[in-house]
């Protein structure tokens, strides 16, 4: 088997790192570009309508920058922008990025025992047709009791703060106190595979 070298170049519109690892391990090669978007700006009642018009909004802020390239031309690579978003929802409130080390403590307080759930959302524009194919995915996670200097040590690192409801599965401290994800991993980690395959599929 070849490499997947790809007829279409990839731009990931995101700077999660978990992001970036989930999409070089689906075998792609792809740039990164980021969207300056005002996230808190925009608020919708339902978890998938939020993810889903964050991504839109990320889309758009991305195509902007990239008006001076112009990607209508007839002989140009097609190329597909990835843009994302995840929202964390305990007990049937809305969480977003922790806005303190406070409020990522009682975060995970809140997880220590119980569980939470993830909606994120994947769209997928062909900047060449004009074609967006979007899409969202869910997730329950379960934990365990999340030992206080558990919460210190990921407080102290900084990562739970950048991340959606302070929450990380896939961090080697955590990773043993989650008790069962219902749904996929890649899907809390913010990049679900099967939809994001199925929609670039799409979008071609």
């Amino acid at each position: 088997m070849a490499a997947k070298t790809k007829p279409f170049k990839i731009i990931l519109g995101s700077s999660s790192v978990a992001r970036r690892q989930i999409l070089a391990e689906m075998g792609y090669e792809f740039t990164v570009m980021t969207a300056d978007i005002d996230e808190k700006s925009i608020r919708k009642e339902k978890p998938e309508e939020l993810v889903m018009t964050l991504a839109e909004a990320k889309a758009d802020a991305i195509m902007e920058k990239l008006q001076t390239v112009d990607y209508q031309d007839k002989d140009a690579d097609t190329t597909l922008l990835l843009t994302a978003d995840t929202v964390v929802v305990y007990e049937g409130k809305v969480r977003e990025k922790p806005s303190s080390k406070e409020e990522a403590r009682q975060f995970m307080k809140d997880y220590s025992g119980g569980h939470a759930a993830t909606f994120g959302s994947v769209l997928v524009s062909n900047l060449k047709t004009g074609t967006r194919k979007g899409g969202w995915d869910k997730a329950e996670i379960y934990f365990h009791e999340i030992p206080d200097e558990v919460m210190d040590n990921l407080i102290e690192e900084g990562l739970v703060l950048r991340v959606a409801g302070g929450l990380i599965v896939e961090h080697p401290l955590i990773l043993p106190l989650v008790e069962a994800v219902v749904g996929t991993t890649d899907s809390v980690m913010g990049l679900p595979k099967a939809l994001t395959e199925k929609l670039m599929q799409e979008a071609l």
